[in-house]
């Protein structure tokens, strides 16, 4: 898979759930980048509201997909609220929502319990539709430019690291001047992908160091917590001497840190995550239509970002109600289409998927029923 990176713009600013009338999209979202065609066909019949719940990652993205939809499809109202991915998850599988959002993908034990919309027999598929960095996030007095590697990275988020001047941080950081200050750790509260994709990283790569299992819930008693990608944003905005990790689409003007990625001190950058997921496979011993990604954590190319989430939509395989399932297979048609995608690599800084991997995602949507 080779996915290419869209050129970003400032991400669209949304405090609370995304609730858009096809009146709102047509009249405030004209300037959402998306095409007024796809390869979803004629959906000017469809009519109804879908309701989606999950990753707060996705936020911006799902309002800019809202939008492009709504263009296509006005008889449709998408209300999408960011309660996190776990949240999503359970909203999706008890029934409160038309489909999740999650920056992972279904576990096993989840696979194996009950899905209150899905037809008799039938469970959720997880498909890609959002690739994004996770972003090392800082505001650090006096500090700009800085490196951190996935042992600092694990030191300093388990509470083993707790100065900036810390030898270990010094160490990478040759001729910055690295403040005394006490390490303020901002982490979410939330059961949440992001925690998960940034828990694998470290695990994989520094085991010594970050003892506990990648887990969507942060597992050390250090520092501060927010719910929410949003919130954690708005937390760093207040704190000094700070670092988080949170998807790049909320990161605004924090400092983002370089990446020691085999010997190189790498950007950030939305290519660079893409190529980690071009670099990775699909895991084994999933159904045929669920495309969950087995992410190389240890992935060391030129410019590679192996801290990186892949975000999913998870639907039911088969609805128990075919006009849901209508709705459901149209929005998220349109979602992995190349119009959605360009826009929301535009507006949240994410990789638009690979046409391999946007070839996969189509056909496991159209698989719906």
């Amino acid at each position: 898979m080779n996915i290419k990176r869209i050129g970003s713009v400032a991400a669209i600013a949304i405090a609370g759930a995304v609730v858009l009338s096809s009146c709102a999209a047509n009249e405030d979202n004209a300037g959402s980048n998306s095409s007024s065609s796809s390869s979803t066909g004629d959906m000017s019949s469809l009519s109804g509201t879908l309701t989606g719940s999950g990753s707060s990652a996705q936020q911006t993205a799902e309002a800019t997909w809202a939008a492009g939809f709504q263009e296509q499809a006005s008889g449709v109202t998408v209300n999408y609220t960011p309660d996190g991915s776990g949240a999503g998850r359970e909203n999706f599988m008890s029934g409160a929502a038309d489909f999740a959002g999650s920056d992972a993908a279904l576990k096993d034990e989840e696979l194996s319990g009950e899905f209150k919309n899905c037809a008799a027999d039938s469970k959720g598929i997880d498909i890609p539709v959002y690739i994004s960095p996770i972003a090392i996030a800082y505001k650090v007095d006096g500090v700009s430019d800085l490196t951190l590697d996935a042992k600092s990275i694990a030191g300093i988020f388990s509470g083993k690291i707790t100065k900036w001047n810390d030898d270990e941080i010094a160490a990478l950081n040759d001729g910055v001047d690295l403040p005394s200050s006490n390490i303020t750790v901002v982490h979410r509260s939330d059961d949440s992908g992001t925690t998960q994709n940034f828990s694998e990283y470290v695990a994989a790569n520094a085991p010594d160091v970050w003892t506990e299992e990648p887990s969507q819930t942060f597992p050390f008693q250090v520092g501060d917590s927010a719910k929410g990608t949003s919130g954690v944003a708005s937390a760093m905005q207040g704190a000094s001497n700070a670092i988080t990790y949170i998807d790049d689409s909320g990161a605004g003007d924090l400092d983002k840190a370089k990446l020691m990625v085999g010997d190189k001190a790498t950007e950030l950058s939305a290519e660079g995550a893409a190529q980690v997921v071009a670099d990775s496979d699909v895991a084994s011993g999933r159904e045929e239509n669920d495309l969950a990604i087995s992410i190389d954590r240890k992935d060391t190319a030129e410019g590679a970002w192996p801290l990186v989430l892949v975000s999913y939509a998870i639907a039911c395989q088969e609805y128990e109600d075919k006009d849901k399932a209508d709705l459901v297979k149209a929005y998220l048609g349109y979602v992995v289409s190349e119009d959605a995608q360009k826009a929301a690599a535009t507006e949240a800084k994410s990789a638009a998927l690979s046409s391999e991997l946007s070839e996969k995602a189509a056909a496991a949507v159209a698989s719906i029923k």
